[in-house]
């Protein structure tokens, strides 16, 4: 079975940092595309960022650009988001999502909720003003 596993989201003040990880099991690692997504309270969720599988290439939500980094650890199947220069619209719960087809790189298939088939559970990102 495909498993995603997101942690280590908390509380941090505006300005602040915080990494979180997606842990993946179940498929190959590398021949999918995984991206990040995040749902604030009321709001639709929304892409943040991704991987694409096919050439480690990496995109990024506007909102986002400048301060939040993907990476992939293909040894031990994780994909990380730092973050950085933490703002508190940026509070929402952050979820890892997994795609076996190219969607990375495309829009708007890349920050599409619809076009990923597998996810994990949130984690809960709050920024403190």
């Amino acid at each position: 079975d495909v498993q995603l596993q997101a942690s280590g989201g908390g509380l941090v003040q505006a300005g602040g940092s915080l990494r979180l990880s997606c842990a993946a099991s179940g498929f190959t690692f590398v021949d999918y595309d995984i991206g990040w997504f995040r749902q604030a309270p009321g709001k639709e969720r929304e892409g943040v960022s991704c991987i694409s599988s096919n050439d480690g290439s990496t995109y990024y939500a506007d909102s986002v650009k400048g301060r939040f980094t993907i990476s992939s650890d293909n040894v031990n199947n994780t994909v990380y988001l730092q973050m950085n220069s933490l703002r508190p619209e940026d509070t929402a719960v952050y979820y890892c999502a997994s795609e076996p087809t190219l969607v990375c790189g495309y829009e708007p298939e890349g920050y599409d909720p619809d076009a990923y088939d597998y996810w994990g559970q949130g984690t809960l990102v709050t920024v403190s003003s």
